[in-house]
């Protein structure tokens, strides 16, 4: 049965609960009772008879119930008056109680013996409906709590999809501002490979445009999308460098994160081989796919001598503290990176599990 009621924030009213579909759920409840309770007192006197008694009970035990849910708990429950509520509670099974053990004796007038059960009976009656009473009270806060849980569960979900957004968005202009000054580079080399650029480009600017928009990505489309963000790193850096990129293991229908070895693959070009003025760096990817088990590894070179930043220019790396909250965003306890910064080279180690996908 779902409830009318509210433990935090306004309660719903009388007239709220009869013009929703919870109505159907209270009368199909309550239809339930009133057939248990038949079945218990059983048909000695005649169906009718019995039927019409449980009537009156359904009745009792319903208004106890509603009174309960829709003024004792939001008027003194809701607002910490425990004492006064369990005082309200109690005046109120005991003030139901007789008034509902006088329609019974009036109705059984012409059964001496069921009045005298009805008065031997009395506090049997009133425990029955403080039982009833003090049930209501426990739905009313188990209810409140599991839908307290659902908001929150609900709010954090909203929270986690909007951070993923602006994460993301932060992550596809820093890609294209470096890409378009790759770009403008060689145009004013009048290089020949400015056009193999535009096209590469375009695929790229396709796949975060209408692929990335989904939560997880096919791992062979972003293997491809990698392999063509080398080859732009390839046309621009010349032979003065070496860049492999090795994938191990069976691609499949495994499905990732879109975008996550971005920032890895700008960080090791932009502080490592675009550092070179001479021959010697390189860029080595690795990629293991084992089933569910994914491990990428990259590592740049490092030149012996970093040139002094500029105090004016501002500074992004936003890069890869990005992508170290959207790993605890996407893949909590799935993921283990290490990340080592020596004197000559600069390692990232990551292991995903992506057995959720």
């Amino acid at each position: 049965m779902e409830r009318g009621f509210a433990l935090s924030g306004r309660p719903a009213s009388f007239g709220e609960l009869l013009g929703s579909r919870r109505t159907a759920y209270h009368i199909l409840f309550w239809l339930i009772i009133l057939i248990i309770l038949m079945i218990v007192e059983g048909t000695e006197y005649g169906f009718w008879f019995t039927l019409s008694n449980e009537i009156i009970n359904v009745l009792f035990y319903g208004f106890l119930v509603y009174f309960n849910w829709f003024y004792l708990i939001p008027n003194y429950l809701n607002e910490k008056k425990f004492l006064t509520y369990a005082i309200l509670l109690t005046l109120s099974a005991i003030i139901l109680t007789p008034l509902k053990m006088l329609v019974f004796y009036w109705k059984f007038n012409a059964i001496p013996v069921a009045q005298q059960q009805l008065i031997n009976n009395q506090l049997g009656y009133f425990m029955l409906s403080f039982i009833i009473a003090s049930g209501s009270t426990i739905y009313a806060i188990l209810m409140d709590w599991f839908r307290q849980l659902r908001e929150k569960q609900e709010l954090e979900t909203q929270t986690m999809q909007s951070e993923l957004r602006f994460l993301k968005s932060q992550i596809n202009p820093h890609f294209l501002f470096n890409t378009l000054n790759n770009l403008y580079a060689l145009t004013l080399k009048k290089s020949d490979q400015a056009p193999e650029i535009v096209i590469k480009l375009s695929e790229m600017m396709r796949y975060m445009l209408y692929e990335c928009n989904e939560k997880r990505v096919l791992l062979s489309k972003e293997i491809h999308y990698l392999n063509n963000y080398l080859d732009l790193e390839r046309l621009r850096q010349g032979k003065n460098v070496s860049i492999t990129f090795s994938v191990n293991g069976e691609v499949q229908d495994q499905k990732i994160a879109p975008l996550l070895f971005i920032p890895f693959l700008e960080n090791s070009f932009k502080h490592g081989l675009n550092n070179y003025i001479t021959h010697g760096g390189f860029v080595r990817i690795n990629l293991e796919i084992n089933q569910t088990q994914l491990h990428f590894q990259i590592e740049n070179s490092k030149p012996e001598k970093m040139p002094v930043a500029d105090p004016n220019r501002r500074s992004g790396g936003i890069g890869l503290v990005n992508v170290h909250r959207r790993l605890n965003l996407l893949y909590p306890d799935q993921y283990e990176l290490r990340i080592d910064n020596t004197p000559k080279s600069y390692v990232v180690d990551l292991k995903l599990d992506l057995s959720d996908t």
